[in-house]
């Protein structure tokens, strides 16, 4: 028998779901996923994070949402600097629309740099921080290895050569400390984003920029003394900001439904498209690439999952052209994350990018945080390219090299013996050095990908060949650099790009978005009928990613021409 109690329990329970104030949420413990990864397993383990179009999409359908009355996130672990300004941008129109934005923190960094993650906090209504927790405002630095003293010691002779002399990749092997360019690029890298995140924060704490930097020289700031320097609200524990907001937002009865975003974008947006989601209606086809470029599928990019994806030329291409046969894809959104890799797949890439717009579909690339060398390359034909302020872009360049491990080899006691038929059949050994023909072949090799990179560059983006050349010799930029140099058009996000795409294709503003290829579980299972279907695309489930054959033989990564050397992440 049910106890009548309990009966009125589960109907209040459902009315309150229906009638209750919402309070969205967001964790970025985990941090945030650019896309659902292509590969299986990885796409497994990401099920639980936040993905980017859920909390970008649910944020806005909160802004005419009349039941969501705040929303609250809880700022930390680690997240890109253009993923934080994405971000930012969505909290703003939140708030523009009436909408209570909460950001709490036990610590924003413990005994670490906190400034990216307090960056983000700053934009919001109000910002709570734990009472013994700090504010690591500590400004931005870049650390950068030189390693040659060590390989000599160890007996390997690195052979790199580069176009120009701003592609610093091969520095850290052939260069015991900064060239003058280098230290040129670099700096400027820091002042470019130093800047922006000053002034940031000092517009949204209403703070001078001469007190923010003031305060920066001082971080970590202990709790109190962030309250006392107005850089956070309050400081409390996480009950006392949830019972802060609920007695704010709550309705008579004080109660409150909280709701993470992703959630509460996937639950709304799966009611508006019911019954048949996109059939008939014109849209924008939404191609993610992520990670180090290569030839083949995509999947992931190395041994373990913490990696990160790969981007393959053969799941972009067929994506674009899935998109391009489709007569409801009118426009296309290319969201680009990569630092590069192979030249010959970028190229390949690229050239479906160019004949996309051949085909009459606008095509309006995305930048997230790095966009940078082969990644720019495969941007650089789009109509439109959008990218945040503090995206790692440019370094149109091109390096190649090896390490030569003899000496290593003799010391250890091990002979290395070799036949071969063909003058160059060892070229890329890493017993033998580069011969007098060999070096001849390299630096035709790299002169050719640089001519070819620049040319389609002076192309794509309408500047002189004399205003590239100025601009790449393999200079990394930051997005508002680049956007002041002609090398991006727009500042803005992923919403932007999906805005001007709808724009140039003539869609009304709420024109849906599809993912492509868009490929469901039992058509990966299936085998391909050609290389036009859709599933000769699917990710391939590769553990050992782009480390190919050479992983085989010596555990070593494979890095193509067009990679950005190090890790460029700035957080």
């Amino acid at each position: 028998m049910v106890e009548p109690g309990k009966v009125v329990s589960i109907i209040t329970e459902a009315r309150d779901r229906r009638t209750a104030p919402l309070v969205l949420e967001l964790d970025l413990t985990d941090g945030i996923v650019e896309t659902a990864p292509a590969d299986p397993l990885s796409a497994l383990l990401s099920m639980r994070r936040p993905h980017l179009r859920d909390v970008l999409d649910g944020l806005r359908r909160a802004r005419g949402d009349a039941r969501v009355r705040a929303l609250v996130v809880k700022v930390t672990g680690s997240i890109g600097l253009a993923m934080a300004q994405e971000l930012r941008g969505a909290v703003a129109a939140l708030r523009e629309a009436g909408k209570l934005t909460v950001a709490w923190s036990e610590t924003f960094g413990e005994g670490g740099h906190g400034t990216v993650p307090y960056y983000l906090a700053s934009a919001f209504d109000r910002v709570y921080l734990q009472p013994t927790g700090e504010v690591g405002l500590t400004g931005v630095a870049l650390e950068e290895p030189f390693v040659r003293g060590a390989l000599d010691k160890a007996g390997i002779e690195p052979r790199f050569a580069a176009r120009h002399e701003y592609k610093t990749m091969p520095n850290m092997f052939v260069q015991r400390g900064y060239t003058p360019e280098h230290r040129e690029s670099s700096q400027r890298m820091v002042d470019s984003i130093g800047e922006q995140l000053v002034e940031g924060i000092a517009e949204a704490r209403g703070l001078a920029a001469d007190r923010v930097r003031e305060l920066v020289d001082r971080g970590p700031l202990l709790a109190a003394e962030a309250l006392e320097a107005g850089l956070v609200d309050r400081l409390a524990y996480r009950d006392e900001v949830y019972a802060d907001v609920r007695r704010e937002v709550g309705a008579p009865d004080g109660k409150v439904q909280l709701r993470y975003v992703a959630r509460y974008n996937r639950t709304h947006g799966l009611a508006g498209r019911l019954p048949q989601p996109g059939r008939g209606q014109a849209v924008v086809a939404l191609i993610n690439g992520q990670g180090p470029i290569r030839l083949g599928r995509s999947g992931r990019g190395g041994p373990l999952p913490s990696q990160g994806p790969a981007m393959g030329s053969d799941t972009i291409g067929a994506a674009f052209r899935a998109a391009v046969r489709d007569e409801r894809v009118r426009a296309i959104v290319f969201r680009v994350n990569s630092p590069g890799g192979s030249a010959v797949a970028s190229d390949a890439i690229w050239r479906e990018v160019v004949l996309a717009g051949r085909a009459g579909k606008p095509v309006v690339v995305s930048m997230g945080n790095v966009a940078a060398s082969g990644g720019y390359y495969v941007a650089m034909a789009a109509d439109t390219i959008v990218a945040q302020p503090g995206t790692v872009t440019g370094s149109i360049g091109v390096v190649v090299g090896k390490a030569v491990i003899n000496e290593l080899l003799e010391r250890v006691g091990i002979a290395m013996g070799s036949v071969a038929d063909g003058e160059h059949a060892r070229m890329f050994s890493a017993t033998k050095d580069f011969s007098e023909s060999e070096w001849e072949r390299v630096n035709a090799s790299l002169d050719r990908i640089y001519e070819d990179f620049t040319a389609k560059v002076a192309e794509g983006r309408g500047l002189s060949r004399e205003q590239v050349d100025e601009l790449a010799r393999g200079r990394v930029w930051t997005g508002a650099d680049a956007r002041a140099n002609g090398l991006v058009d727009e500042l803005g996000g992923l919403d932007l790009a999906l805005d001007l795409a709808r724009k140039r294709a003539g869609l009304p503003a709420d024109a849906p978005v599809r993912g492509y290829p868009h490929v469901t579980p039992l058509e990966r299972l299936r085998p391909a009928e050609s290389s036009e279907d859709r599933t000769a695309a699917a990710a391939r489930f590769d553990g050992w990613g782009s480390l190919g054959g050479l992983a085989a033989r010596l555990g070593l990564p494979a890095a193509g021409p067009l990679t950005l050397p190090g890790t460029w992440e700035i957080r």
